[in-house]
């Protein structure tokens, strides 16, 4: 421990309310702004999921939500789950894509969304997808 100029112990490798390691240097703004900036902007934003359909699930699993702008957070981070498993199964298309040899260079090929492609993204986030016998 030592003493500042100001009076004030520390010790080294002491982190400060900014987590900068600056003893005596204090973070001024406030803690909620970001958040009551990000409230403000969730107000503002239609996600693609609307709001209904996820009120319907969220009652539906017995959450009750007063409040829209929760489910309207729930929306938004349902939007961002789906379209980060779709964007894992277009790095599985691709990358398979790049394997084959292809005889058209110059154009670049239409890809689809298929289970094969589908599957593995889905396991990434513990979603297990088993095809019916029948489809075996």
């Amino acid at each position: 421990m030592t003493s500042n100029a100001d009076g004030r112990l520390s010790s080294p490798g002491m982190m400060d309310v900014d987590g900068s390691g600056a003893a005596g240097k204090v973070d001024t703004r406030p803690i909620g702004t970001p958040l009551s900036d990000f409230v403000l902007q969730l107000e503002d934003y239609t996600p693609t999921i609307p709001d209904s359909v996820t009120g319907y699930y969220l009652n539906r699993a017995g959450f009750e939500a007063a409040d829209p702008r929760i489910v309207r957070l729930v929306s938004l981070a349902a939007q961002k789950f789906v379209s980060d498993i779709a964007n894992d199964a277009l790095q599985h298309c691709k990358m398979k894509a790049s394997g084959q040899s292809s005889k058209k260079h110059g154009k670049e090929k239409k890809l689809a969304l298929t289970m094969e492609d589908l599957t593995p993204a889905l396991s990434e986030y513990g979603i297990s997808v088993k095809k019916p016998h029948y489809f075996t």
